[in-house]
Formats: C-alpha cells, structure tokens, sequence
C-alpha cells in the first residue's frame, strides 16, 4: 500500500486528532438519541423479532406473523429482549446496534491493516453515519441486519489470520440470528476450508433444529415462512424491495424474466467474485472483495431485499481506501452512492411507494462496478498489503496467494500453510 506524502494514503493512515474523535462521537451520539426519542421497542424491525418472542413465551406461534422471516433460533436470541421492561429495550437496542456498526467499521479497518487511530477510521464512521442514509435508517428501525455488518468484517479479519475454523463460527452465529450472510459459505468453499465450511452449515442447523423441539409448530419456518420468501408476495414488503426480481415486474417487465434476469446477474457475479479470489493483491482486499461480490449478487437475487443490507458490504469496501488497486479508486463506486445522500429530494423517487427504485440503482450499480473491478481492475491491487507501520497479521508476510507462515514457525505441513488458500 503506498503511504507516501504524495498520495492519499498517506494522509488517511495518519493519526486523527482529538476533535475529529469529538465530531464523530457527537454524530453518533446525536443519531442514538434521536432514534431513542422517536422510536419504541428498539425500532419496527427489532419489534417483529421481540413480539414473536412474547409470542412464543405467551404459548402462541412465532410465525403467526408472516413478517417474522428469521429461524426459530432467532426466537430464542429475542427472549432476553422480551423479559426486559420496554423503556430499557428503547435504550439498549439503539446503542447497542450504534456500537456494534463501530465495532464492524473497527473490524473492517483491521482486515486492512488501517490504524484505528488513523483519519480514515473516523472520517470513514463519519461519512457512513452523516452521509450514508441507511446508516440511519438501521439504527432507527432496529433491524438485525446490525449482526451481519459486525460478524462479516470480523469472520475476514480471523480468516486474514488463518483461524478459519472460527471465521466459520462467527458466520455460523450470525446465520443462525438472521440468515443473511448464508451466501459466505461459499467463500470457504472458494477455500477448501471443509471444516470451517461444516461449522458455518451446522452452528445455524443445530440450533434450529433444537430451538424448533420448543415452538408450537416446529415446521413453522419451513410451512409458512419459505413459501412466502419464494414467492415474495406482500404488497407492503415489495414497495420496499430493491432487487431486480422486484423492482422490474413494477416498471412492466413480467414477473417470470425480471426472475430470470436476477438469477443470471446473481450467477454472473458469483463467478466474478470467484475470480476475485483466484487474483492478486493483499489478502484482506481479496477477502474484502470476494466477499462483496458474493453478498452484492446474492442482494440482486433475494426477497426481500433492502437498501440497509448494503451496510454489509460497504464498510469492508471502504476501509480499503488507501490501497491503489481497490475498487474504491472507480468513480463509479462513488456515483452508485449518491442516490443515497440523507436531505437531497429526488423528484418523483421520495414517496415510500417509489424510493426503492433509487435503492435498487445503487444496488445495481455498485454490484456492477464490483463485479466489473472482480475481473478487470484487481491486477492493479499490489501485493504489499497493508499499511506500513500498522500493527498486521502477527509478523506475516503476505505474497500474492495469501500471508505466508510467520517468520519462525515451521511450515504447517507438505502444500499448504496460506492463510488463505488459493484454488
């Protein structure tokens, strides 16, 4: 990574003083208490999981409501929450949700090798929480979205570090608490990681499976709530929707191809991003962006599909600034973020029955600009990964296929010993 004075780099890794530290808290700070203030049970989306909890507690069926889309292990997570006064769970939920988009943007810098203390770290919060209007709109509505944009920057940054066993369990968590980040199991594929691939398989599996025995109707998720996530058939959820596959069928295009058309985009995207990670350059941005590239299809293709799921992959993106090879460095990332911009009225796109038109924009865009860099631009992405005087990978050093063993410790056996493993 080039950190000189003459780049931008070098600027961004450098360390930020105390009032930089003081406008972000205040940012933050501002945000959490507004949506405290406004909001009730955590938010709308935290209350659909809380209420299937006192559902559940008050003896009747989680999936009464067909907008609880989560396994019957996310009842179970949502117990603690239903036990506690209201008035706490208005408080706690904002902040903890708050924090746990810093601790995600931390883990992101990391699996950079971007100092904490550096500009980036705060200017990067800053412009997610100021700039970014989903940012926003997830702390308000309390959506468990929140545990998919902290468990993936931190399964990449154990992965960086070759624990992918426990990379593996993290995801396999997060699963479990909301089936989001389920397309990652093909990154350990991409890997060979079998183990790790068993844990991210078994972890949301088992818990399930035991957290079901409890319910009134253990075959509630697969009865109820597969039917309509295939279908997708709710005239509420689809103004809100912005993937392909829901929002083409508004503009004309008949339900069976705007389908079809998803499903090819989503495909094309995975093999982008298996490209990705066959290509070169420092094994977090790999990771970054073979990741990215798996959510970002697998957003084109999922019902429902909203505009705060992009919270997943951006922070990942972002934290990747000072690398010259890093899809950051396209102007089209850039411009895919601006139908985005909280306070800027787009005529004819601001009621709730169209926004989501702008949001599949970004979407689609940003899927196309990483999908494009997958292929094309990652030759340029340098092999010195990281930021020169940031503490990294525990003395590794990183060649084009991954972190080589550190220094002192034999090799781990006969063809291997990466950190990350290459097909």
């Amino acid at each position: 990574m080039v950190t000189g004075k003459s780049d931008i780099s070098g600027w961004l890794v450098r360390p930020a003083g105390g009032w930089w530290w003081a406008g972000l808290v205040a940012v933050l700070g501002a945000l959490t208490v507004h949506t405290v203030l406004v909001t009730s049970d955590g938010g709308m989306d935290n209350r659909i999981v809380v209420d299937a909890a006192r559902t559940w507690l008050d003896g009747g069926s989680p999936y009464g409501d067909r907008h609880f889309l989560y396994f019957p292990s996310a009842v179970m997570a949502a117990v603690p929450q239903a036990l506690l006064p209201r008035s706490v769970v208005d408080v706690l939920v904002p902040v903890t949700v708050t924090v746990a988009l810093a601790l995600g943007w931390a883990c992101a810098l990391r699996l950079h090798r971007v100092p904490l203390g550096s500009r980036l770290a705060v200017l990067g919060l800053l412009g997610l929480a100021a700039g970014f209007a989903p940012f926003g709109q997830l702390v308000r509505l309390g959506n468990w979205t929140v545990t998919a944009v902290l468990a993936l920057p931190l399964c990449l940054l154990l992965a960086s570090r070759g624990r992918w066993v426990t990379a593996g369990a993290v995801i396999g968590v997060a699963v479990a608490v909301k089936p989001l980040l389920a397309p990652m199991a093909l990154l350990f594929l991409f890997a060979r990681r079998w183990r790790a691939l068993a844990v991210v398989v078994l972890v949301p599996a088992v818990t399930s499976v035991v957290a079901a025995l409890f319910l009134p109707d253990p075959a509630g998720f697969v009865t109820r709530t597969l039917p309509f996530l295939l279908t997708g058939d709710d005239a509420f959820l689809r103004l809100y929707e912005a993937g392909p596959a829901a929002v083409l069928p508004r503009l004309g295009v008949p339900r069976a191809l705007a389908t079809l058309l998803a499903v090819l985009a989503a495909a094309v995207g995975v093999g982008c991003a298996y490209r990705r990670w066959r290509g070169p350059g420092p094994v977090g941005l790999r990771l970054a962006e073979t990741s990215a590239g798996l959510m970002l299809s697998a957003f084109l293709v999922s019902r429902p599909s909203y505009n705060h799921y992009l919270l997943v992959v951006l922070p990942l993106l972002l934290a990747g600034l000072p690398h010259p090879g890093s899809v950051t460095r396209r102007p089209w990332f850039w411009l895919a973020l601006v139908p985005q911009l909280p306070g800027v009225t787009w005529p004819w796109l601001e009621s709730g029955r169209r926004r989501a038109f702008r949001d599949s924009v970004t979407l689609c865009v940003l899927a196309v600009t990483v999908a494009y860099h997958c292929v094309r631009g990652a030759g340029g992405s340098g092999g010195k990964g990281g930021v020169s005087g940031a503490s990294g990978v525990g003395g590794k050093r990183e060649g084009p296929e991954g972190p080589e063993e550190p220094e002192g410790r034999p090799p781990a056996g006969e063809g291997r010993g990466t950190a990350v493993e290459s097909l």
